[in-house]
C-alpha cells in the first residue's frame, strides 16, 4: 500500500538559546543521582523477562512493566493487539499538557519491548559483572534506553516540567524482526509521528557514549531465483543445454560485486543460497534443503540476501542496476529477483543536524563531554527511520551504552545510565522550553 503525504508546513522558532543550567535542570540531575538505584532495579527486572520477538507473553509482559511506569507518570497508555501483523504488539503512552503545552512541540520518544533472544537462548538474565557493567539479554538493545525514557520523564516530573509537555511514547514489540506487512506493524508508530515535531530514538547507536545517530541506512531483503536446464553434466555448455542455474547465479552474484560494491554507504550480501536439482526453501524460517548429483547440470538456484543504503534514491538506482544483471541471462537459464522492502533510510537532513547540536549542548552542560554524529555505516536500521517522512527533528542513539549487543556478550557500561539520562531529560526540558512551535499543517 502506498502512503501519500500532503505537503507538510512546520515553522519552528527557537525562542532562547540554551545557557548553562538552568535551577529547574540541576534539580533534575540531582534526582537523577538519587534514583540511580531504582532505575538499575527496574533494568535488572525487564531483562530478567524473556522477550524475544516471538516469545509474545513475554513482550506483553515487559510491556505490562514499562506501562505501570508511565501510567504512574499521568499518561495515558494504549495496549496495540499485534495480532494483525503476527507479533505481541506495541505500547503507547501519550501525555497532553494542554493548555499550558499549547504551541509547544510534541516530542515522540521511541523505544522497543523485544529482543532477538527467545527462551531456547542459553542467555537469559541480568549478572552485574564489575562496578562498572552488566549484561544480561537486551540490556542496551534496549531495555536500557526504555529505563532512560522513564527516568528522564521521572526527572522532568520531580522539577514540575512534564505537566506542560506534549509527549509521546511508543515502544515496539517487534523491532527485531518487524510484523508483515509494515503498513500495520509500524501503523502505531506512523501515527505517532504525524502528530509529532521532534522525534527520539533509545538505541544504543555504535555504543559509544561520544556520538549519536542522525543518520541511517535502511534495509530491504532480495531474493533470487534462477532457472536451468537439467541435462547430463557431460553436455554443459552446449547450445542446447547451456550453462546451468549454478554458473548463471555466479554470474548474477559477481555482477552485483562488479557493479555495486566499494559504493559509499551501499552494502548488498548474499545470505542463503542453495541450489541443485530441486531446492525447498523455507522463507519465514531462512533455511531449507537442496539436492542434485555432481553429474547432473544444476535446475534451480535460489538466493536471498539484503541490501542496505542512506538515501531512496541510492535504493533505486541500485535495484535498477541489480534488475539489468538479472535480466542478462547466460543461454538456456531465465532469472528473478524480488525486493521486500524493510526499514526505510534516515537519511541526513539540517534538522537532524539541528538535534544533534542541541544534544551536544545539553551534553556539555551536564559534564558529559562533546557528541559527534555516527557514521551511517556503522548503524543499522531501526524503528525510528520509519518516522522520517513525517518528523523534520530526529536523533537516534542515545540509550544505554555498551557493547556485544546481538550476542551472549551483550554488555552494558553502567556508567553511562546516569549520564545518558541526564543528557536526555534536559535535551527534552531545552526542546520544550525553547521551540514555539507557529504553524502546522498536518500530514493526511
Amino acid at each position: 500500500m502506498l502512503i501519500k503525504v500532503l505537503p507538510f508546513l512546520l515553522v519552528l522558532t527557537l525562542t532562547s538559546q540554551s545557557g548553562s543550567l538552568s535551577p529547574e535542570e540541576r534539580a533534575m540531575l540531582t534526582f537523577i543521582d538519587a534514583n540511580n538505584a531504582s532505575a538499575i532495579a527496574l533494568l535488572e527486572r525487564s531483562v530478567n523477562i524473556n522477550s524475544g520477538t516471538q516469545h509474545f507473553a513475554g513482550v506483553r509482559e515487559v510491556g505490562a512493566l514499562f506501562r505501570a511506569e508511565f501510567d504512574a507518570l499521568g499518561f495515558q497508555t494504549t495496549w496495540v493487539d499485534g495480532t494483525p501483523f503476527k507479533r505481541a504488539g506495541h505500547l503507547v503512552a501519550e501525555h497532553s499538557g494542554s493548555p499550558q503545552g499549547a504551541g509547544k512541540p510534541t516530542i515522540l520518544l521511541i523505544g522497543h519491548l523485544d529482543t532477538v533472544f527467545e527462551p531456547d537462548s542459553p542467555f537469559q538474565k541480568y549478572e552485574r559483572v564489575s562496578d562498572s557493567a552488566a549484561k544480561g539479554p537486551g540490556i542496551t538493545d534496549m531495555k536500557g534506553g526504555n529505563v532512560i525514557i522513564v527516568q528522564a520523564l521521572k526527572a522532568l516530573q520531580s522539577a514540575g516540567l512534564l505537566k506542560s509537555m506534549n509527549i509521546i511514547v511508543v515502544m515496539t514489540g517487534d523491532e527485531e524482526a518487524a510484523g508483515r506487512p509494515l503498513t500495520l506493524s509500524r501503523d502505531a508508530l506512523v501515527k505517532a509521528a504525524k502528530e509529532a515535531d521532534v522525534a527520539i530514538g533509545f538505541e544504543d547507536g555504535d555504543g559509544n557514549p561520544a556520538t549519536a545517530v542522525i543518520a541511517r541506512r535502511g534495509t530491504t531483503n532480495w531474493t533470487l531465483r534462477v532457472k536451468g536446464r537439467p541435462a547430463h553434466s557431460s553436455q554443459i555448455f552446449n547450445a542446447e543445454n547451456g550453462y546451468g542455474a549454478a554458473f548463471e547465479a555466479a554470474r548474477i552474484l559477481n555482477g552485483f560485486r562488479e557493479k555495486l560494491a566499494g559504493q559509499r554507504h551501499l552494502t548488498f550480501n548474499p545470505g542463503v543460497v542453495l541450489g541443485g536439482t530441486t531446492v525447498d526453501f523455507d522463507a519465514a524460517a531462512s533455511r531449507g534443503s537442496a539436492f542434485g548429483k555432481t553429474n547432473v547440470i544444476a535446475e534451480e538456484m535460489v538466493v536471498v540476501g539484503d541490501l542496505r543504503a542512506l538515501t531512496p534514491q541510492q535504493f533505486a538506482e541500485a535495484k535498477e542496476t541489480m534488475a539489468a544483471i538479472v535480466a542478462a541471462n547466460l543461454p538456456q537459464t531465465s532469472a528473478t529477483i524480488e525486493f521486500d522492502d524493510g526499514y526505510p533510510p534516515l537519511a541526513p537532513t539540517p534538522g537532524n543536524e539541528r538535534m544533534l547540536g542541541l544534544y551536544n549542548k545539553a551534553s556539555m552542560d551536564v559534564g558529559a563531554g562533546p557528541v559527534v554524529a555516527v557514521d551511517p555505516d556503522k548503524a543499522g536500521a531501526a524503528d525510528v527511520s520509519f518516522v522520517s517522512e513525517y518528523v523534520p527533528l530526529i536523533l537516534d542513539g542515545v540509550g544505554l551504552m555498551g557493547g556485544g549487543g546481538h550476542t551472549v556478550h551483550e554488555t552494558a557500561d553502567m556508567r553511562t545510565l546516569p549520564s545518558q539520562t541526564k543528557r536526555a531529560a534536559v535535551l527534552l526540558a531545552r526542546l520544550h522550553r525553547d521551540i514555539q512551535v507557529t504553524h502546522r499543517e498536518g500530514v493526511r
